[in-house]
């Protein structure tokens, strides 16, 4: 009964992170299993490349499973590990200077739901506005919409000022929607 009541006054992920750090294989998988697509996720818009951001996440899990006793803060667990992926995916970005285009294969789009080619092409534009910026402005990106971060968080997850950071992402926003106007 001790046990129990103690793991409620710590909070379930403060619990998992313990038995994860001390050998539980099982924590950690449920640990990865909650937190996997958000790192894909965030690693993917860094990256702009299927392949590089499941390479990105990989190294991201065996940098967490490696490092999981010095996390200061197990309750911040997601946005530690999301920060992990997001670093892995833009030195990965960086190493590799990739460029992509986006491709459409119109005919397959028609066939699954009728619509117009061009109810598509603001989804193209944006895909390649994106890509068009370095992996540090992705990463920023990333962290803010798909991760959800706050500035703060964003702040702590990239050596930034929380101020720096919204000034960052505001005139990220701008120049992106000039180049949608525009494109």
């Amino acid at each position: 009964m001790a046990t129990i009541i103690g793991e409620l006054e710590r909070g379930p992920a403060t619990t998992l992170v313990e038995r994860a750090v001390s050998g539980d294989e099982v924590a950690f998988t449920r640990i990865v299993a909650a937190h996997q697509d958000a790192m894909a996720r965030v690693a993917f818009i860094v990256t702009g490349d299927l392949d590089l951001a499941d390479e990105a996440t990989a190294a991201a899990w065996a940098i967490a499973w490696r490092r999981l006793g010095s996390l200061r803060d197990p309750e911040k667990l997601r946005s530690w590990l999301v920060s992990i992926a997001a670093n892995e995916a833009r030195g990965l970005a960086r190493a590799r200077r990739r460029h992509h285009v986006v491709e459409l294969d119109v005919a397959a789009d028609l066939a699954v739901d009728g619509m117009d080619p061009d109810a598509h092409a603001a989804d193209v534009d944006l895909a390649n506005a994106l890509a068009s910026l370095g992996p540090d402005d992705r990463t920023l990106l990333a962290l803010r919409y798909v991760a959800g971060f706050d500035s703060f968080e964003i702040a702590r997850a990239t050596g930034r000022s929380a101020s720096g950071t919204r000034a960052r992402l505001a005139r990220l926003l701008a120049r992106l929607r000039t180049e949608l106007d525009h494109g």
